[in-house]
Order: structure tokens, then sequence, then C-alpha cells
């Protein structure tokens, strides 16, 4: 017998490639926002607390501003604090939260993920609704308990408005988060603080801005937030239009655009 035959003969066999895992949408998203809720950690009650503080102070202690105030006075103040907060948290918030998790590596990271890049988005969109909520329901609490005042909701008018004013916020503040350098976004939301809390018509009548103000403000979606919101909380008093509802939806969808682009794009 020759050496040859006694020789071993090498395996032809190719090992097959292993499938990658699926997973679904639902258990990305389940698992991005605990790991989300996680990083939060025990700032989550301290940040809830502070935007009940902030509800609070918006109503009585924007009412020392105003001389001898009314009950319509106090309405129009009162039904303008949620929206103030729903802006802070989208515009402001959220950016710096977003710069610091780019400082650090965390966003990085988190595209770096077999998911969606989406659902960041959207993670980010329920969790800071989650944060943001129990403060307007406090504020509107105070309000009544301070005031005495009676409110009459529209609770579609108001799911609808809270739903698309606390998306667009989000979707806007990302954008400027993932778009500007870190430093320049913190900048950015800092001026943004102080420009809805006293140059924009939620808790004063737009009539006592300048005309041209009046005019910037018929483009940008904090008036539109704040007039929607206000129909939907005190219905038999204030209204809303179908141009309000134009102008946050654009607003809302140039957001998600940018953001998703800026989510989506390769490094």
């Amino acid at each position: 017998m020759s050496e040859s035959s006694l020789a071993p003969t090498p395996s032809t066999s190719v090992a097959e490639p292993v499938a990658p895992i699926q997973v679904s949408l639902w258990t990305s998203f389940r698992s991005l926002l605990r790991w989300s809720l996680a990083m939060t950690g025990a700032m989550l009650p301290l940040i809830i607390v502070v935007q009940a503080m902030l509800a609070a102070g918006i109503v009585i202690g924007f009412g020392f501003l105003i001389p001898d105030i009314t009950t319509d006075s106090a309405l129009f103040l009162s039904s303008g604090a949620p929206t103030i907060l729903l802006l802070t948290v989208g515009l402001v918030i959220v950016p710096q939260g977003v710069a610091r998790g780019r400082a650090s590596g965390a966003l990085d990271y988190q595209r770096s993920l077999p998911v969606a890049r989406p659902l960041l988005l959207l993670v980010d969109l329920v969790v800071w609704a989650l944060i943001a909520l129990p403060g307007v329901a406090i504020g509107l609490l105070v309000a009544w308990l301070h005031y005495d005042l009676t409110f009459s909701f529209d609770w579609p008018v108001l799911i609808l408005s809270s739903v698309l004013v606390t998306t667009m916020a989000t979707a806007v503040g990302y954008a400027i988060a993932v778009t500007l350098p870190a430093m320049l976004a913190q900048l950015a939301s800092q001026v943004l603080v102080f420009f809805v809390l006293l140059f924009s018509p939620i808790t004063f009548p737009a009539d006592q801005l300048p005309d041209w103000f009046q005019s910037l403000h018929a483009l940008l979606p904090v008036q539109p937030a704040a007039d929607l919101m206000r129909a939907g909380i005190a219905s038999g008093t204030f209204s809303a239009d179908g141009r309000d509802l134009l102008v946050l939806t654009i607003w809302t969808l140039v957001g998600l655009l940018v953001t998703t682009r800026a989510l989506v794009r390769r490094r």
C-alpha cells in the first residue's frame, strides 16, 4: 500500500455562515428605553421634581409681574405654562443631553448598535415626554389652587397638541444637537430658553409685541404651539385655527427629517 493512500484526504466541506440574529423593532425599542432610563438613573426623579417646580414657579412667579391680576390674565398665563415646560424640555434639556452624549461618546456607541437609528430619536421622545408631562399636570393643579380657575378641557385637542408640541420641540432640539458642534449646541439651547420665556407670546398676548416680531412669530412654532395647547386647556375661552396646526406640523417634520438624516448618515 502506497504512502499516498494512507495520507488523510482534506475535508471538502465548508462551514455554513451563521445567520444573523433577527431582533424585532419592539424588542430593540424596549432595550433602548431601559438603557436610556438606566443612564438617567437617580437623576430622573430629580429632573421631574425640577420640572414640577418650574411649572409652579411660572404660574405663581409670573403672576407677580402682573399687578392686580384678573381671572382672564391668570387663565392666559396658566394655560401657557405647559407650553413653556414642553418647549424647555425639548429645546433646552434635550440638546444639552445629546451634546454631552456626543462629547462622551455615548451617542456614537448608540449609533453603532445593530438597531434602526430612528429608534434612538423615538426613545428620547418617549423618555422626555414621561419627564415633561407630570410637570404639565402639576402646573395646572397649582393654577387651579392658586387662582381658583376653571378649565374647560378639549381632550382630543389637548392630547394632539401635547404630542405634537413634545415631538416638535424634541425633534428640533435633537436636530440642533446633532448638527452643531457640542459647545455651540449648548450655547444655542441657552439662548432659546430666554427667547421662549421672555420674548414669546406664551404667557402674554402677541399684540404686546412689535409688529415685526409678531410677523416673525407667525413663522416660528412657538406661538402656534401655545395657541393649540391653550385651546385644549381652556376651550371655552381660547381657540386655535388650522394655520397653527400647519405651522407646528411643518416644524415637526423638518426637525424629524434633519435629525433622522443626521442619525443615519455614515461617519
